[in-house]
């Protein structure tokens, strides 16, 4: 998906690497142990934490296809393969075909130029962005890309407990890789990102080394969210910041979140949604979308995606809304973390 976006309009507030693999090993299998979610609305975060479980599960073998972002498009909009498991060679022909069927149809190929330029930007200016809400995607990734609430009251001993369990995360929309840091020294975390914009692999495949995730850990392939090439119930944990805003179907998006996942799999997420009602940020919003969605390939200003998010049926939802001032018209963000 997918990560910011630059400004054509003014803004009111303020040597190619090695490549990633795009086919994954057809029988690879490994146990991982995730977080499991149990709490009630009126459980205290403490409460919660020590209701926290550890389930292990066979990830079924990979295979290979395609995906979506909106990504990172707060710099863009105004400034100007099969990858996962697969049960069987029939299902995974199924798959792959459904897959880039939908690829070509909610994201038609577009000029190399475009998507390079495209891909160029989002790599060069987030700058202000990602030091803006590094504390906020430290508190939802850390090292396990597990995502803890702080608000809610979850203790610093829950991140150590629950660092290394999450093995197989699956990165929505992942753009030019701003969010592989965050794994760095996980041990054993594979990440599977994937993209409709092909042009991102390399500024991907640059961030992992310089995460130093080790190439048999990393895997780029081009698809979109409302297809995803993977087995029901085969990630430990689905990532995904500044995507829904430009998918094209963000409920099935979010269905396909829950299907990808583990039973008490996490769903880690930042997005930014539509300004109050009434606001003088709402009217220029409200202005200016028709013309970010042109620019900054689809991502729509004034999406309700908190409320998609909370009426997807997830077991446990957590959501915090910050206003984020270097993303200007492209605030208030919510992030958090859904539990399948």
């Amino acid at each position: 998906m997918m990560h910011h976006s630059f400004s054509l309009l003014p803004q009111f507030s303020s040597s190619f690497l090695p490549s990633t693999r795009t086919l994954f090993p057809p029988n690879l299998f490994s146990t991982s142990t995730i977080p499991r979610c149990e709490s009630s609305s009126k459980e205290t975060g403490l409460e919660q934490s020590e209701k926290k479980k550890n389930g292990s599960y066979l990830l079924d073998s990979l295979h290979t296809s395609r995906f979506c972002s909106c990504g990172r498009r707060r710099f863009i909009g105004f400034s100007a393969t099969s990858l996962l498991p697969v049960s069987s060679s029939s299902n995974a022909s199924d798959s792959q075909s459904n897959s880039n069927a939908m690829l070509n149809r909610v994201h038609p190929p577009k000029p190399d130029w475009y998507e390079e330029f495209f891909a160029l930007v989002m790599e060069k200016g987030m700058t202000l962005y990602e030091e803006e809400i590094l504390i906020l995607k430290s508190v939802l990734m850390v090292n396990a890309l597990v995502a803890i609430w702080k608000v809610a009251g979850y203790k610093e001993k829950l991140f150590s407990s629950l660092r290394g369990k999450c093995k197989d995360v699956l990165e929505l929309g992942i753009g030019t890789g701003p969010n592989l840091k965050y794994y760095a020294g996980d041990v054993g975390v594979h990440v599977y990102g994937v993209d409709p914009n092909k042009k991102m692999e390399k500024y991907a495949a640059a961030a992992a080394l310089a995460a130093g995730l080790p190439s048999t850990n990393f895997y780029y392939t081009q698809a979109v969210g409302e297809a995803l090439p993977a087995n029901d119930a085969s990630m430990d944990a689905v990532v995904g910041t500044l995507v829904l805003c430009s998918v094209k179907d963000v409920k099935a998006t979010l269905k396909e979140v829950k299907r990808v996942l583990k039973p008490g799999g996490l769903y880690v997420f930042m997005e930014h949604v539509a300004a109050e009602g009434g606001t003088g940020l709402r009217f220029v919003q409200n202005v200016a979308d028709p013309l970010q969605q042109l620019l900054a390939d689809g991502c729509h200003l004034t999406r309700e995606t908190g409320k998609y998010i909370s009426e997807a049926g997830f077991s446990d939802v957590n959501i915090n809304k910050v206003s984020v001032f270097s993303a200007s018209y492209i605030s208030p963000h919510v992030y958090g973390t859904a539990c399948k």
